[in-house]
């Protein structure tokens, strides 16, 4: 009875679904988060009876036919890239990237990763590095007696030493945007990598064309609607269980046939 099979593939793919709402509400406070949301596909069709073909020697056609649906899979995990909330820290170390863009950040492999989580810290060295010690592209040393550091909307980092006026350049942020954000790979950490999906990056200065504002002393916060992703919760256990119940009746139905045998 193809209805057990049926069923089967319905309960895994909610299983897939309660598991990606899951991580949603498990990392509803992580610093720039991007929910995700399950996609599925319809599974191969078995033609009982071909819509078209003949149906009589006098050339009459068969207008819908006879298609019986195997069940249904999953497509894709699809990251929604919309824009969170920031929230103000007052600490000259937090960035927010106020439009599109990523922040470059180097890996101890070599690989360039990018990350929405501008929630830097000084290194020993003086330099601007993330929470794991790895250092955000492109920006040289501060001093350990610098009195400030400002990172002004376009990404400057400039710091002031102590008895003189003039504010000294560390370097510049440059952030990177991609053709389709969805494709880039979380390899965890907040970090993400380039793909053959995601395209090739293309580098710039915050706040020119296409790219978006630094804003100091804010963090970018999770995306996750709590109220969404409850819901959703809801209607994929209703229909974990309605996927469930048909299991259940094709067994009474077995159960059925073969008492009368």
């Amino acid at each position: 009875m193809r209805a057990l099979n049926i069923g089967a593939t319905g309960m895994l793919a909610q299983q897939t679904n309660v598991e990606v709402i899951s991580n949603n509400i498990a990392n509803m406070n992580t610093t720039a988060y991007t929910r995700r949301r399950a996609e599925f596909h319809d599974l191969l069709y078995q033609n009982l009876r071909r819509a078209g073909s003949n149906s009589s020697d006098t050339g009459t056609i068969v207008p819908t036919g006879v298609q019986l649906g195997l069940g249904v899979k999953t497509a894709a995990v699809y990251r929604i890239t919309e824009q969170g909330s920031v929230t103000s820290t007052d600490n000259a170390l937090d960035l927010a990237i106020q439009g599109k863009g990523y922040f470059q950040i180097d890996l101890p492999s070599g690989e360039t990763a990018y990350t929405r989580d501008g929630a830097f810290q000084l290194s020993p060295n003086g330099e601007i590095v993330t929470h794991d010690g790895y250092r955000v592209t492109g920006l040289g040393a501060i001093p350990t007696n610098a009195e400030s550091i400002t990172i002004n909307p376009t990404g400057e980092v400039l710091y002031k030493i102590d008895g003189q006026t003039a504010l000294v350049n560390a370097g510049q942020i440059q952030t990177a945007i991609f053709p389709n954000d969805a494709g880039l790979n979380a390899i965890g950490d907040n970090y993400l990598t380039e793909t053959a999906g995601s395209g090739a990056p293309t580098t710039g200065v915050p706040g020119s064309v296409g790219f978006g504002t630094i804003l100091q002393g804010y963090l970018e916060s999770s995306n996750v609607n709590v109220v969404s992703e409850i819901t959703e919760l809801i209607s994929a256990q209703r229909a974990y269980e309605m996927n469930s119940k048909v299991i259940t009746t094709s067994d009474e139905m077995l159960s059925t046939v073969s008492r009368m045998k």
